[in-house]
């Protein structure tokens, strides 16, 4: 069975709801963009930098690949191969993450890169592959910052933005200092989503829920922990975006279960899903983490989901995006089509 519904699944149409653009960037395309920069660096020592222990390594990391990211033609690369990547792997609509934040950090033109991104990604809509944005705040960098980026997100909105999100370190700044950043959002009528309950505590989730008014939830594996607020978040449909490759190799699997040498197969997961929380299922970083969204269906159902459950996630990918309900309908009603042909409805 588990041959065949991997077979299935690869042949579905699927939405990815968690994805980040600098984390999908392969150490060759790094080699490249530090080429074209006149910089010293081969696909090898770039894959080293990709090997980390915990979640503070996973952090060093992605400010190593970002460093790398300087002009908007560097973006307008990036974005053209995660497309072919989420092609490949029959990906017709994504809202993919990007640190705007950090661009502001690094003091970078968000426009100008955001309009190179936007542009590259038109050249796949005739592939039969839409991405939309959500422009994404750091915790560590603090709630005036925040601020910044959803000025900035809400501006970009014609440029394909959707949503503003919160990442970063969950544990770096209380969730208070953000409430004026998602207020703003949300009055000039972006979506909102938040990363919480990845290392944090269950207290972060209901408080992104409760303060921030987070429509999705990044990771929120802490819910395992709290049989109360998961049927909370169950009985209001909020979507958690679950990234199970991304939970092992952080560390934040070990850290929610309280097992050093926590595996796949601890993973909440199934928990989760008996509570009835609506799931969806997220790559994260990709190339970072070496796990494609295939991988990670594969991975669901090495923990022994069933072809329903399965079913439920990949719809779940579509109810779940900040999609029109005229838009959403059509790819729905195909996706359950083309189950039901394969045998997994």
């Amino acid at each position: 069975m588990m041959i065949a519904l991997a077979d299935a699944v690869a042949r579905l149409p699927k939405a990815e709801l968690h994805v980040h653009l600098e984390g999908s960037v392969r150490p060759e395309t790094i080699a490249a963009i530090a080429s074209r920069h006149g910089l010293a660096m081969t696909a090898e020592k770039a894959a080293a930098h990709y090997e980390f222990r915990d979640f503070a390594g996973f952090i060093e990391a992605y400010k190593w690949v970002y460093g790398y990211l300087k002009t908007p033609s560097d973006f307008a690369s990036i974005t053209q191969d995660l497309a072919e990547e989420l092609i490949r792997q029959n990906v017709v609509y994504a809202e993919v993450t990007i640190s705007a934040g950090v661009m502001l950090r690094f003091a970078q033109n968000v426009e100008a890169n955001m309009a190179a991104i936007q542009d590259a990604a038109l050249r796949y809509r005739t592939k039969g592959l839409k991405l939309a944005w959500i422009l994404d705040a750091a915790r560590q960098f603090g709630g005036g910052q925040a601020r910044k980026v959803a000025e900035v997100a809400v501006k970009l909105r014609p440029l394909g933005v959707v949503a503003f999100g919160l990442g970063g370190d969950e544990l770096a700044a209380p969730t208070a200092d953000f409430r004026s950043a998602f207020e703003l959002a949300q009055s000039e009528g972006l979506h909102v989503v938040a990363h919480a309950g990845e290392i944090g505590p269950p207290k972060i989730v209901r408080e992104s829920i409760d303060m921030l008014g987070a429509e999705r939830l990044g990771h929120a594996i802490a819910l395992a922990q709290d049989p109360a607020l998961a049927d909370h978040v169950a009985t209001r449909r909020i979507p958690v975006e679950i990234c199970l490759t991304s939970n092992l190799r952080t560390g934040a699997l070990a850290k929610q279960t309280k097992n050093p040498k926590a595996k796949m197969k601890n993973h909440p997961l199934p928990k989760l899903l008996e509570h009835g929380i609506t799931v969806t299922l997220g790559s994260d970083d990709p190339a970072i983490f070496k796990a494609s969204l295939l991988e990670e269906y594969w991975n669901a159902i090495s923990l022994g989901l069933t072809a329903g459950q399965i079913a439920r996630i990949l719809e779940a990918g579509f109810s779940g995006a900040f999609l029109p309900p005229e838009e959403k309908r059509p790819m729905v009603e195909k996706l359950r089509a083309e189950a039901r042909a394969l045998g997994i409805l």
